[in-house]
């Protein structure tokens, strides 16, 4: 079997563990091409990979008409995720869109509707389906261990963690944390209780601390693009509740900046016969001859970065190569995600609460 190329749009910082990905499968992919607006950061690239210059281009629309591309991997601000991954599927390539889908689910439709039309294979770069904690936590969901799902408090929350650059400016990102990293989260808890169909949310947001430029920030990640003339015109904290077809409840929140002790991601789940909780690893709380009981496994459970996105690769490469594979983050997903954060948002502004269609 020949190897599939890829071409990988944006070359910032999500970008390189997306390359770690396809190395880590040297015989069934190869970066065969690489396209930034920034064309040095994508030479700088192409250097360090063996990439010939010829194939490193500034602009989507002219590496796609590179004939032996077989799929595009879009890493570029969220603005990007549109315009590339429709141009790529309009050129017969297949294509993996990080995550967020898009800036709204206008834009997410027109994404599935261009996979659609063309017969390619369009995944979301939803990498916490992939991680072990979601592999233990759905094998336990499938043998009835939970009961009924029916309630999940989820936390994704830094003390001060703006990374600046294009994260903070609304214009490339489509809003603050709850883009950012409460997709994370949302997605998730709606994949492991059953990828049931929202119907309602309410949400509200925040813009009182900013990017506190004034307080040192103690590590965490930095955009490839922070600089010091900063935008900062997005939420600093949002929270929200959306409520699902079968009666399934979600309370969010999700957070740049919050005085609070610390960096926070915990997800909690209760279910009528059991419930779990995960930090670091996976806690499990039930019952057992009339006693309550606390669970940890003697297992790996904790969400481990480089091996999720290197299994969102490889699944990718599969769906793709080995015939009757199904998605695990397919696009109509991705679309009913933007569905939810579009109605938190707009709730937000609003102050009341949102049908979701």
């Amino acid at each position: 079997m020949e190897k599939i190329k890829v071409g990988i749009v944006g070359n910032g910082g999500i970008s390189g563990v997306h390359v770690q990905g396809y190395q880590a499968i040297p015989d069934r992919a190869e970066i065969y091409a690489l396209c930034d607006i920034n064309k040095e950061r994508a030479l700088a690239l192409a250097k360090r990979l063996g990439v010939p210059e010829e194939r490193v281009f500034d602009n989507v629309y002219d590496m796609v008409k590179l004939d032996e591309l077989d799929a595009v991997d879009v890493c570029t601000w969220n603005n990007g995720h549109a315009d590339c991954t429709i141009a790529a599927l309009n050129a017969g390539k297949h294509v993996l869109c990080e995550k967020p889908m898009a800036m709204n689910a206008k834009q997410a439709i027109a994404m599935k509707e261009a996979a659609d039309k063309n017969g390619k294979h369009l995944q979301i770069g939803f990498v916490r389906r992939f991680g072990n904690d979601m592999e233990v936590l759905k094998n336990i969901e499938a043998d009835g261990w939970f009961g009924d799902l029916y309630y999940a408090k989820v936390n994704y929350t830094r003390r001060n963690g703006c990374p600046g650059g294009w994260f903070s400016d609304s214009s490339r990102s489509g809003g603050g944390p709850l883009i950012d990293l409460g997709v994370h989260v949302i997605d998730f808890s709606r994949y492991l209780m059953g990828n049931h169909k929202p119907v309602s949310v309410y949400g509200v947001t925040f813009d009182k601390l900013k990017n506190r430029p004034d307080v040192r920030k103690a590590g965490g990640y930095i955009s490839t693009d922070a600089g010091s003339k900063e935008i900062y015109d997005v939420e600093d904290l949002a929270v929200g509740l959306i409520r699902f077809d079968n009666g399934s409840v979600i309370s969010i929140d999700a957070a740049f900046s919050l005085n609070q002790a610390g960096d926070k991601g915990d997800m909690e789940f209760f279910g009528t016969k059991a419930g779990a909780k995960i930090t670091n690893q996976v806690e499990l709380f039930s019952s057992m001859s009339g006693y309550m009981t606390n669970t940890q496994l003697a297992y790996p459970t904790s969400f481990d970065f480089v091996h999720s996105f290197n299994s969102e690769i490889k699944h990718f490469i599969d769906c793709i190569t080995v015939p009757g594979t199904k998605c695990i983050a397919p696009a109509e997903d991705g679309v009913v995600l933007m569905k939810i954060l579009d109605g938190l948002y707009e709730s937000a502004k609003t102050g009341h609460e949102v049908i979701i269609d």
